[in-house]
């Protein structure tokens, strides 16, 4: 998956807005105006950091070497997902999804009801 790839995953996501907040360079995307992932596509390799589960974030960290606990981040809540083929792109879209729907939850349930899960069953894992 290339930094173009998951930055069309996470626009599409429902609610989600770009931003530069940490400065040029630095893609911010948040929902509801928290953050649920942050790239840094000019970094070689380039890598994005998304919030997850912590017990699922162990268990990606022990199953793919380019997973890592979070750069700058809470390390038990955001993993950072190097883009250099080492990781499955259909496990970086679940990851990405994981992401937005872990900042969803914990939105006020009036904020929740105006944005749509962007999978089937609400949860991706």
């Amino acid at each position: 998956m290339t930094p173009d790839d998951v930055d069309h995953l996470a626009r599409t996501l429902p609610g989600t807005a770009m931003e530069h907040s940490f400065g040029p360079g630095v893609n911010v995307y948040k929902v509801a105006g928290k953050v649920f992932a942050i790239m840094v596509p000019s970094d070689e390799p380039p890598r994005v950091t998304l919030k997850c589960d912590p017990a699922l974030a162990l268990e990606l960290r022990a199953q793919f070497p380019g997973v890592i606990p979070g750069y700058h981040t809470n390390k038990r809540h955001w993993n950072t997902v190097s883009l250099d083929g080492s990781v499955p792109g259909e496990e970086i879209d679940d990851m990405v999804r994981h992401s937005w729907e872990q900042v969803v939850r914990g939105l006020p349930k009036a904020v929740r009801a105006k944005l749509t899960s962007p999978s089937d069953g609400g949860t991706t894992r």
